[in-house]
């Protein structure tokens, strides 16, 4: 069996292994290589990975990857006490800007989160986040797709910690989605290049 047809890494034009799903398409290779699995500190750079994995409920991640920096620019940066101070007018804007995705539910959501999270003191954000990174030391590198979870009892502490403070469309899954892409457990394959970096 081949390691494409098992999951695991698979070779890229410039014969260097990586996970699967980065191959995909060219904005993946990129993302996949230089983001994905990296450290990323910031309430606001957090409020906007949060943001976005929320928006990306249902949906590919491709379709925001593409979409980003739309995003980036219909909410301020994505700087909170910026979107925490947006009016019934920006929402209306938002509504209609075709370079976001435009769900009701989720840009309510993503403003209402914002002024929850503008009376959160500094940093707490970033250390709430950040407390419910597992134990590297015991978390086995995956060998192929199969064996990495969509759920764990960390991302199911974290939404709920998350929910608890006042949080919208934070449940496990997304939180675990967060914690991949924001590099608090390391999900590239065991022979992925990016793994090592």
């Amino acid at each position: 069996m081949s390691d494409e047809i098992a999951g695991g890494a698979v070779p890229g034009p410039d014969g260097a292994l990586r996970c699967p799903w980065g191959l995909s398409t060219e904005d993946y290779v990129t993302y996949h290589d230089e983001e994905w699995g990296r450290p990323v500190h910031g309430d606001d750079a957090l409020f906007e990975r949060v943001s976005l994995e929320a928006f990306q409920s249902g949906l590919s991640w491709i379709t925001i990857l593409r979409r980003r920096e739309g995003f980036r620019a219909a909410f301020a940066g994505f700087k909170i006490s910026d979107v925490a101070a947006f009016t019934d007018t920006d929402r209306e804007r938002l509504l209609t800007d075709e370079g976001i995705i435009r769900n009701r539910a989720k840009i309510d959501a993503t403003l209402a989160n914002a002024r929850v999270l503008a009376d959160w003191p500094e940093g707490e954000l970033d250390t709430l986040i950040w407390s419910h990174a597992p134990d590297p030391a015991g978390r086995p590198a995956p060998r192929v797709i199969g064996d990495v979870p969509a759920i764990t009892d960390e991302s199911t502490a974290l939404s709920k910690a998350l929910k608890k403070r006042g949080l919208r469309f934070v449940g496990p899954t997304t939180a675990y989605a967060l914690m991949q892409a924001c590099g608090l457990v390391n999900d590239h394959l065991v022979d992925c290049v990016a793994r090592k970096r």
